[in-house]
């Protein structure tokens, strides 16, 4: 026989009901996210209200801006294309904190990976204060190689510095918005990579300071143009699509169902072939030894 709920249980019951009751209209009246004016525009302070990092994936970076490298060589952005897919960070090299993240946390990605940089691809991290020198970028790439932990590939990394007009065609191009703060003579600007394929298109947006390794590894086989990549990481750019809402890869439901019956199919087909074949060699057998005892029988 059912036992009834006690008077304790029946009262938490009815608590919990009422607790929803009267807080689900307030969750649905009032978004979570602009709670205490966190994301609310109004209330930020008004250097972040000009930071940001837009999306403009098919859009292809101004190859021809010019700047010069950390070795005090005048190069143009199109130098490092045409062979690699190249991940772009917009960075100062004096920046007091939030630049170094971002490469400590592209050098701890990119350093799981088995692919080498100067090799599968290249990283180019283009300054956006116009008063940053080479000196400065040698000291920026030094520090990242470091980090990255493959002294050996100090050629796949590249450190520039250029005049405020090349850097702002690069930086319009890519969606990336910063502000300098004159009080502080600090830039307030978004945390985040991009990742372009061999030509120079935007392909991807990888935002914050921490990166999944294995994201930016479709990503560059993705962006490489089939020059990257096994059969395996094929299977999976079949399997993943890039969701630029996200900022990841997510499964395609209906591609993995459709592996997934295209696998069923071929190992039916395996177990009825080698099941086929069982059942000719018992037949072949069988006959075998038909023949035999009836030629022993007719001696």
């Amino acid at each position: 026989m059912k036992r009834a709920p006690s008077k304790p249980r029946r009262l938490g019951r009815w608590v919990g009901l009422w607790t929803l009751v009267l807080t689900l209209p307030w969750l649905l009246a009032s978004p979570l996210a602009a709670d205490e004016g966190l994301v609310d525009p109004k209330n930020m302070p008004g250097p972040l209200k000009e930071v940001g990092f837009d999306q403009k994936i098919g859009d292809v970076l101004p190859l021809d801006a010019a700047f010069v490298d950390e070795a005090g060589r005048r190069v143009v952005l199109g130098d490092f294309f045409g062979e690699r897919p190249v991940i772009v960070a917009f960075v100062y090299y004096d920046c007091p904190m939030l630049c170094s993240l971002v490469m400590n946390g592209l050098a701890k990605s990119i350093g799981v990976l088995e692919f080498n940089a100067g090799e599968a691809f290249d990283v180019v991290a283009i300054s956006i204060d116009p008063t940053d020198t080479p000196a400065k970028a040698s000291k920026a790439k030094l520090e990242a190689v470091q980090r990255y932990g493959r002294p050996e590939t100090a050629e796949g990394w590249h450190f520039l510095s250029g005049e405020e007009s090349q850097i702002t065609r690069v930086t319009e191009t890519a969606g990336f918005q910063y502000t300098f703060i004159p009080e502080t003579g600090d830039y307030a600007h978004a945390a985040g990579i991009l990742v372009a394929t061999v030509d120079g298109t935007i392909a991807q947006y990888y935002y914050g300071i921490e990166y999944s390794p294995k994201d930016l590894r479709l990503a560059m086989v993705e962006a490489s143009q089939n020059g990257l990549g096994s059969v395996v990481d094929q299977i999976l750019l079949y399997c993943y699509r890039y969701n630029p809402s996200l900022g990841k890869y997510t499964a395609v439901i209906t591609r993995v169902l459709r592996l997934a019956g295209l696998v069923f199919c071929i190992c039916l087909a395996a177990f009825l072939w080698i099941n086929w074949r069982r059942d000719r060699v018992s037949d072949r057998e069988m006959l075998r030894r038909q023949a035999s005892t009836e030629g022993a029988t007719s001696r």
